[in-house]
């Protein structure tokens, strides 16, 4: 099977939706997940935000079977200082290296479900880098087309704008798939308890930490969530999945506003084909759900026992 060489960069203890993108690319058979990489997700809710989202990375690993199957890397644990400054880590480290391996017919895809941190790091501490055949997908950055999203900066940016200047400024591949389109992945709890509710441990996991973090966080009522990192998994599967505009790359305020920039091409995803997304991700949770369950049970029947 010909398969796509993917990192994923994951801010995983942040919300609730990248567990669910992780375990959808881990699942899916033509992707070459070269590495996965724990980023911060500032200091609002915790002083180690990292290292937290490496935890639950390697929770993921475990619900899958997968601990020591994959390389997994810490990232930066604090924004860039400025734009000129990279915060060197592992996982800006390993981008590195997995770039150096890419070539025209077999690009490295990097998808950004936080902040562009390390991948900005990567840059500045390689900047032969930009010019290597790398697509940098980015789940990140308001929309442009004047829906009304709030007066909030947009998480993601939020925890690095620097980060992001330095990438959009960089003049690589970049898709960014922008907060109006992210946020409308939404599922509901009657929809997933249907879906993946018997999917075994890792199902169960999926549901009750989506519970969790919405009783714990979300201010009023509510029986949903959106799964807005799961686009990022969608275009890297089949990119046809996605309406990608091409437009000249913005610079950010400090409070998220896009200004004039480099002007280098990028793509804008102004929608996702949600229906191949959900249920190609429920689909492989399923019958993971139930290799997990038959292999179980031939461990406990008299002929599996050891």
């Amino acid at each position: 099977m010909r398969q796509r060489r993917v990192i994923i960069n994951s801010d995983a203890k942040n919300e609730a939706d990248d567990q669910f993108a992780i375990v959808h690319g881990l699942l899916s058979p033509t992707l070459d997940m070269r590495g996965l990489i724990a980023a911060h997700f500032g200091s609002l809710r915790s002083q180690r935000s990292m290292e937290e989202s490496r935890e639950e990375i390697d929770l993921l690993l475990d619900l899958l079977g997968l601990t020591g199957s994959v390389a997994v890397a810490n990232g930066a644990a604090t924004p860039l200082p400025d734009e000129h400054t990279a915060v060197d880590s592992p996982g800006a480290r390993l981008i590195i290296e997995e770039s150096k391996l890419a070539s025209e017919e077999d690009p490295l895809y990097v998808a950004f479900l936080g902040p562009l941190t390390d991948m900005a790091s990567a840059i500045l501490l390689d900047p032969d880098l930009v010019r290597r055949p790398l697509v940098v997908i980015w789940i990140g950055g308001a929309g442009y087309r004047g829906y009304d999203e709030g007066s909030r900066i947009e998480f993601n940016l939020s925890n690095d704008v620097h980060a992001a200047n330095v990438v959009f400024g960089s003049g690589m591949t970049v898709w960014q798939v922008p907060r109006d389109v992210y946020t409308k992945v939404s599922v509901s709890y009657a929809e997933l308890a249907e879906k993946i509710g018997d999917a075994g441990p890792l199902g169960r996991y999926l549901i009750k930490q989506l519970h969790e973090w919405n009783a714990t966080y979300h201010p009023g009522p509510i029986e949903s969530r959106s799964l807005g990192d799961s686009p990022a998994i969608a275009l890297m599967l089949y990119p046809a999945s996605g309406n990608l505009r091409v437009r000249p790359a913005p610079r950010f305020g400090a409070d998220g506003s896009y200004l004039p920039g480099s002007n280098h091409p990028i793509r804008v995803c102004e929608e996702v084909d949600v229906r191949f997304l959900l249920e190609d991700m429920f689909a492989k949770i399923r019958a993971f759900g139930r290799e997990h369950a038959q292999s179980a049970m031939t461990s406990l029947s008299p002929e599996g026992a050891t």
